[in-house]
């Protein structure tokens, strides 16, 4: 079974995720797997350099990360630009992934990917779960991790989806902002009602 994991910037995912994994589930990141696509030779990096310039990519064939972000979000049209460029590139690769551990009979594999509804990626899932926390609880949370201001957190959450755009999408929702032992109890539920035996 494949569970998709997704929900807002510092509300928890990652906590989830550790959960999953100290449990034996097998992951694939998307995040992982979109560095992947700025690699030297990628043809999502063709593709991106065709349409925001070949000067994104330096003499050695890298991506330069911050030209490419200055223009890629310089307006939205530019932003939906990348993400259509980008997204697919992304779900195929990782569609690849999952192919190769259900190959491998693995039997609980997690996709982890915070823009997972944005880019159709649930279409990889059998089920997802959804990670939600309080405003609050989360801007603490960015601050601390990032070590930025709060100007700049609350910069990151407002440019992301309100809570009802991931609780009206998902099959599970765990509240993040609890404690971790709490968080663990949820994920447990929720792979019980799902049929998942591992060893907790």
């Amino acid at each position: 079974m494949v569970i998709g994991i997704t929900g807002q910037t510092g509300a928890g995912k990652s906590t989830v995720c550790s959960f999953a994994g100290s449990l034996g589930f097998s992951t694939v990141n998307a995040d992982s797997v979109a560095r992947e696509a700025l690699l030297p030779g990628s043809e999502c990096l063709k593709a991106l350099a065709e349409f925001f310039g070949y000067d994104i990519i330096d003499e050695n064939g890298c991506c330069k990360r911050d030209v490419l972000a200055q223009r890629a979000f310089s307006d939205p049209d530019s932003t939906q630009k990348l993400n259509s460029l980008t997204h697919p590139w992304i779900i195929s690769k990782s569609r690849e992934y999952i192919e190769d551990l259900k190959h491998k009979h693995i039997t609980a594999i997690l996709f982890d990917a915070p823009q997972l509804f944005e880019s159709g990626g649930e279409i990889l899932c059998d089920k997802v779960i959804a990670v939600t926390a309080d405003k609050d609880v989360r801007l603490e949370r960015i601050m601390q991790r990032d070590n930025i201001s709060r100007e700049k957190a609350l910069l990151r959450i407002n440019a992301q989806h309100d809570e009802s755009y991931y609780t009206q999408k998902a099959d599970f929702i765990i509240n993040g902002g609890q404690n971790k032992e709490k968080v663990r109890e949820n994920f447990l539920n929720i792979i019980k009602q799902l049929g998942i035996i591992m060893e907790c």
